[in-house]
């Protein structure tokens, strides 16, 4: 006979991650693409750019970042006298990984007298190369501050950087990197969900593929896809990023329909989920917080190098 032993309750998980973070002064920071009872329990959920700000004015001494690995470094670049701790060490990121800091210096060299424009989703070492960092919230906005005749290299997201060369006018040199997640989304399928609702709003990342873009009736971050379904007329939305933002879409308008994104020859609606960041749960967050591990750690050397870059980016945000 085989005996099932029932994992701890979540509330009873919420009440003890909430007591760690009073015992451990921490704060916990969510992307909106965790899942839905990580983002209950983090005290401020936002995107990329959101969060990093968030960890750079934090007060407290622990930062549980539930998120990737990316995020996380980030913080500890932002905090290296705070602890910065990630429920999965594995919760990493195929864009980031999509772009090696060993190749992407070659390429460099390959360009030379180039501004260096990275996306916020790449490692330390990556930033380390890099002259500014942009996220999709802020992404045009520091192109076009650059001056018009200084040549850019724009990496690791191929499409994001084609969309930001559509948006500004700005012929740059792309490192050719993508997001697993957003290049599965159907243009196919995206078009029969129109003409079954057509009176749906479809919301895009610029992660996206162009095809999935010419699409969409409005793209933007995850922040600013959050903001529109609150300022939008429309009652339904088909939303074409990682799903994890529709937890926060149906607090913010309860009474309007959302609908994910299909993917070409996906079986299940869980294939435009992104697999690193599920890897976080609630029980490794309160692990993680309970031993203190795992811990973000990094040379003062390449912290300082991924910093200024990173610096020059809120400045401009």
């Amino acid at each position: 006979m085989s005996i099932i032993i029932n994992p701890t309750p979540r509330i009873e998980l919420a009440d003890k991650i909430e007591h760690l973070k009073k015992e451990l002064n921490a704060v916990i920071l969510a992307h909106y693409y965790q899942e839905p009872e990580i983002q209950d329990v983090a005290d401020f959920i936002g995107d990329s750019l959101q969060l990093a700000q968030k960890a750079k004015g934090t007060d407290a001494d622990v930062i549980v970042f539930c998120g990737v690995h990316f995020m996380a470094e980030t913080a500890k670049i932002l905090n290296p006298d705070k602890k910065v701790l990630l429920p999965d060490l594995q919760a990493g990121c195929s864009l980031a990984d999509s772009c090696p800091a060993d190749k992407f210096k070659e390429f460099i060299e390959q360009h030379p007298g180039h501004v260096v424009v990275s996306y916020i989703n790449t490692t330390a070492a990556v930033k380390a190369l890099s002259d500014i960092i942009c996220t999709s919230s802020n992404a045009e906005k520091i192109i076009r501050s650059i001056p018009e005749d200084q040549p850019i290299i724009f990496a690791p997201d191929r499409h994001l950087g084609s969309y930001l060369i559509r948006k500004t006018g700005r012929d740059m040199v792309l490192w050719p990197g993508t997001c697993m997640v957003h290049t599965l989304f159907s243009e196919r399928k995206i078009r029969q969900l129109k003409i079954r609702y057509p009176d749906a709003e479809v919301l895009a990342h610029p992660e996206c593929e162009e095809r999935v873009l010419q699409l969409a009736d409005y793209i933007g971050s995850t922040a600013k896809l959050l903001a529109r379904v609150k300022e939008s007329p429309a009652q339904r939305f088909i939303v074409a990023t990682e799903p994890g933002i529709i937890h926060q879409m149906q607090i913010l308008a309860p009474e309007k329909t959302y609908i994910r994104a299909p993917t070409e020859g996906a079986a299940c609606e869980a294939c435009s989920e992104c697999p690193h960041m599920r890897l976080n749960t609630l029980e490794k967050v309160y692990q993680c917080m309970l031993n203190g591990y795992p811990e973000i750690q990094m040379e003062e050397e390449l912290r300082v190098r991924a910093l200024r870059p990173i610096e020059r980016m809120l400045e401009l945000s």
